[in-house]
C-alpha cells in the first residue's frame, strides 16, 4: 500500500511538471478547450476545428434535482427550444381539429390527447440529436469527452469523469459555454421536495395532470400554454407582471389570449408553501397580496419557472480571479468575450447582458472562433436580436419595446403605427381575433428608421425573423411601406401599418 502511494504522489508530481513545462514552452494539448455542450459551445467548436484549430470540448449533465437527465446539445436541443416546440405544434394541432370542423373535416367521437406518445416521439428524436452531434464532433476531429470541466489556471482544465477519474487538459485559450440551469425557491418549504422544472417536464412519461405553474416568464408562459392545449387544467401564478423585459402591451396580450384559450391566471399571488398530501396530491398554499387572503388547492404537478441560474459554481473561477456580476453569479465579459482573465472566455447564457438564447450563442460562438484562430475580428452584434414566444397566440418581436424607446427617445420622440387584423385562417373557424396585433415603433423625425417591431399571431417566428433582416439594413418605415406584401399573409399587414397612436384613431385591419 505504501508503495502504491508514493506512485501515486510520483504521477502528481510527474502530472504537475509536464503542466508546467507546458504552459512554459507555449506548447499545449489544444489550441482551443471549450467547457460546455451546448448550442453555442458546440458551435464555436466545430468552427475552430474547420480552421485548423485542435480542439476539445468536455460536456457533462448533472441530472436535475428530481433525476432528469439527457444527452449532448444543452439546453435547446434536450429541455429547451425544441422540445418545447414540438409540445407547443402538438397544441396548435389540438386546435387545428376543432377548425377542422369547420372546414368541412367529418370528425366523429371525442378529441382525446395521449401524453406518452407525445412524449415518445418527442424524446425519440431529441436523442436522435443528441446523436447527431456526437458524430458531427467526430467528422470535424473535435475531441469529445464527457466529463465535468473546470479551470485550474489560464492555460489548464481538470476534467473529471462520473468515476471520479481526472483527467489534465492544456490549451492556449479556454472558453466557457456553460449555460444556466432552472431555479428552485429553496425558501418555499416543500417546492424542492414536490416541484419539477423546464429540466424535467419533457422528459416526463405520464402526463403532469392538473398543474400549477409558477412565474410568468417566457418559459412559464409557453409550457403552461402548451399543457392547456392538450387538454390540462393549467394555472399560471403571477406574482407581478407577465415577460417581464418584453412590451408589455404585447405581454397583456399574450396573456389575454391566453385566458380566453383556457388557462388560468392567479395574479398578484405568492405560493407559501406545497405539501404532499396521502393521496399523492399536491396541497399549495399561497397568499394574494392584493388582499392578503391564504388560499388553497390542490394539483397533480407543480412546475417552477421562477428564473435560471449560470452554471458557474463548479467551474474553480474564484481562484483565477474570473470576474463574476455579484447579483447575477454571471461572468463579466468584453465585447470580444473576454472575461478578467487572459486565454479565458465566455459567451452566451453564462454571460452577462447576454440574451438569453440559442441563435445568439451560436453565432457569436462560431466568430468567437475566428477571432481565436486569427481569421477574423469581427464581433457578435447584439443589437436588434429578433425573438418570438411560442405561447398559444404567438409573439415575435425585434428591437426595442415601446417603454424602452421612449425613455430613449421620449415620447414625443417616437411614433407607433399600429393595427389590428384578422388572419384569415381565423374567418371560417369563427374563431377571435381580438388579440392579433401589430405595431412599428418608429423615430418621429427624419427617416423615421425602425426602432422596434411587435407582432402576435400565427406564425409569429416566421414573420419576424424575415423582418428582422431590415433592421440590421437600417430600414425605415418609407422601406416598409414600398415592400410589396404577399397576399393573403399576416405578415403583409405589417407593409399596410398606417394608424398612429398618436391619431386616436380606430386600428382595426377592414376589407381583404
Amino acid at each position: 500500500m505504501a508503495a502504491f502511494c508514493r506512485g501515486r504522489h510520483r504521477w502528481k508530481r510527474t502530472n504537475c511538471l509536464r503542466v508546467l513545462t507546458r504552459n512554459l514552452t507555449g506548447k499545449y494539448d489544444y489550441d482551443l478547450v471549450v467547457i460546455g455542450g451546448g448550442s453555442g459551445g458546440l458551435a464555436c467548436s466545430k468552427e475552430a476545428a474547420q480552421l485548423g484549430q485542435r480542439v476539445a470540448v468536455l460536456d457533462y449533465v448533472e441530472p436535475s434535482v428530481k433525476g432528469t437527465k439527457w444527452g449532448l446539445g444543452g439546453t435547446c436541443v434536450n429541455v429547451g427550444c425544441i422540445p418545447k416546440k414540438l409540445m407547443h405544434q402538438a397544441a396548435l394541432l389540438g386546435t387545428a381539429v376543432k377548425d377542422a370542423k369547420k372546414y368541412g373535416w367529418q370528425i366523429s367521437g371525442p378529441i382525446c390527447h395521449d401524453w406518452a406518445t407525445m412524449a415518445e416521439a418527442i424524446q425519440n428524436h431529441v436523442r436522435s440529436l443528441n446523436w447527431g452531434h456526437r458524430v458531427q464532433l467526430q467528422d470535424k476531429k473535435v475531441k469529445y469527452l464527457n466529463v465535468k470541466g473546470s479551470l485550474v489556471d489560464k492555460h489548464t482544465v481538470k476534467g473529471l469523469s462520473k468515476a471520479g477519474k481526472e483527467r489534465i487538459l492544456t490549451a492556449k485559450n479556454i472558453v466557457i459555454a456553460t449555460g444556466g440551469r432552472p431555479n428552485y425557491p429553496t425558501n418555499i418549504p416543500g417546492a424542492v421536495e414536490h416541484g419539477i422544472t423546464s429540466d424535467d417536464i419533457f422528459w416526463l412519461k405520464k402526463s403532469p395532470g392538473k398543474t400549477l405553474v409558477v412565474g410568468a416568464s417566457y418559459v412559464a408562459l409557453e409550457c403552461a400554454g402548451f399543457l392547456t392545449g392538450i387538454g390540462l387544467d393549467t394555472t399560471v401564478m403571477v406574482r407581478s407582471i407577465a415577460l417581464r423585459g418584453f412590451d408589455q402591451q404585447m405581454a397583456g396580450l399574450v396573456t389575454d389570449y391566453m385566458d380566453a384559450y383556457g388557462t388560468k391566471f392567479a395574479w398578484m399571488c405568492v405560493p407559501k408553501r406545497v405539501d404532499k398530501l396521502s393521496s399523492g396530491a399536491l396541497q399549495v398554499t399561497w397568499t394574494d397580496t392584493h388582499t392578503g387572503n391564504e388560499h388553497k388547492d390542490t394539483y397533480d404537478s407543480v412546475l417552477w419557472a421562477v428564473g435560471r441560474a449560470p452554471e458557474t459554481k463548479a467551474l474553480g473561477l474564484d481562484k483565477l480571479g474570473v470576474q463574476l456580476r455579484k447579483e447575477t453569479g454571471k461572468i463579466v465579459v468584453g465585447a470580444d468575450e473576454s472575461t478578467s482573465v487572459p486565454n479565458i472566455y465566455a459567451f452566451g447564457d453564462i454571460g452577462e447582458g447576454r440574451p438569453e438564447l440559442t441563435p445568439t450563442a451560436i453565432k457569436a460562438g462560431k466568430f468567437l472562433a475566428r477571432r481565436l484562430a486569427g481569421r477574423s475580428t469581427e464581433l457578435m452584434n447584439y443589437d436588434n436580436v429578433p425573438t418570438t414566444v411560442f405561447t398559444p397566440l404567438e409573439y415575435g418581436c425585434v428591437g426595442l419595446s415601446e417603454e424602452d424607446a421612449e425613455k430613449r427617445h421620449g415620447k414625443d420622440g417616437i411614433e407607433v403605427y399600429h393595427a389590428f387584423y384578422k388572419p384569415l385562417e381565423f374567418s371560417v373557424a369563427e374563431r377571435d381575433a381580438s388579440q392579433c396585433y401589430l405595431k412599428v415603433i418608429c423615430e418621429r423625425g427624419g427617416d423615421q428608421k425602425i426602432l422596434g417591431l411587435h407582432f402576435t399571431g400565427p406564425n409569429a417566428g416566421e414573420v419576424t425573423q424575415g423582418f428582422a433582416m431590415g433592421f440590421q439594413c437600417g430600414a425605415t418605415y418609407s422601406h416598409l411601406l414600398q415592400t410589396v406584401g404577399i397576399h393573403p399573409t399576416c405578415a403583409e399587414e405589417l407593409t399596410k401599418v398606417n394608424i398612429t397612436k398618436r391619431s386616436g384613431l380606430d386600428a382595426t385591419v377592414t376589407g381583404c
